[in-house]
């Protein structure tokens, strides 16, 4: 790992690793590890992005809510935000937090409203309405260097607040690419339950670039959660400069030292 100051590593997590147990000590206690690692190096460390649709899927259905996704994202009308809210910033967030505290981690919760860090409106990138689907504008990250230089590692839900106040729902993957641009972040690695990206044969590919990701969109061999992910991969490649990564959580041995796919900067994806 390079020694240089002011290292921050944005990681992302979704909810399939907090539904499996043999898994998750394993991969919050290397998280935390790499926290350390970072700042023993002088740098500030760990912050940890995490998602939640299993567990909204799961409480959707026991309140019999119909819950619709389309081209890797939730669909939230006004109606299900609340609950929405209530599982992500709520029982997932406080879940992941007490894991976190369990295991020695000085974690810190916040949503992306908080202290002024992201600056959330409805989102307009589709052409079909997504409901109460925000995407991050800019923000501030005074909140989290302040955490940071303080040792502590920030735990980010992905629910947003609009100008108004109403709250936001933001893909995970999209929330960890914009804290990685507000923050300039050395490293964006975004966490799943697959090696990488893989293509039509089942393999993982080293490295995508811009056209790679579309031919793999066009032909249906990326779809669903994937699609999300790769576009806020290239994203955070292009805008935060930083390099970025999607790897197994089921991988042995440190973070920093997974393979996976690699995301390359290049021209802008097609929405």
């Amino acid at each position: 790992m390079p020694r240089v100051k002011n290292t921050l590593t944005i990681v992302k997590v979704g909810g399939a690793l907090l539904d499996n147990s043999a898994a998750f000590h394993g991969t919050f206690t290397a998280i935390i590890a790499l926290h350390e690692e970072i700042r023993a190096r002088g740098g500030l460390g760990v912050v940890l992005v995490h998602g939640g649709g299993a567990a909204v899927d799961r409480q959707f259905a026991r309140l019999g809510i119909e819950s619709e996704k389309r081209d890797g994202i939730r669909l939230t009308p006004a109606a299900h935000i609340d609950d929405l809210v209530s599982v992500l910033a709520g029982s997932v967030h406080q879940r992941l937090l007490g894991l976190l505290h369990m295991l020695g981690g000085r974690a810190v919760g916040l949503s992306l409203g908080d202290g002024g860090l992201c600056h959330c409106q409805v989102t307009t990138r589709f052409p079909f309405d997504a409901g109460l689907v925000g995407e991050i504008i800019d923000g501030d990250a005074s909140v989290l260097r302040t955490l940071l230089h303080g040792g502590f590692l920030p735990v980010l839900n992905s629910i947003g607040i609009d100008r108004d106040g109403t709250p936001l729902n933001v893909n995970a993957d999209d929330a960890a690419s914009a804290i990685a641009r507000i923050t300039q972040a050395s490293e964006l690695l975004l966490l799943t339950d697959v090696a990488g990206v893989l293509d039509a044969s089942n393999r993982v590919i080293p490295e995508l670039d811009a056209r790679g990701i579309e031919s793999l969109i066009a032909d249906g061999i990326v779809h669903g959660g994937m699609t999300a992910k790769l576009r806020a991969a290239h994203d955070a490649a292009n805008a935060a400069d930083c390099p970025v990564r999607i790897a197994s959580w089921k991988a042995h041995g440190p973070l920093y030292s997974c393979v996976g796919t690699s995301i390359r900067q290049g021209t802008a994806l097609h929405a």
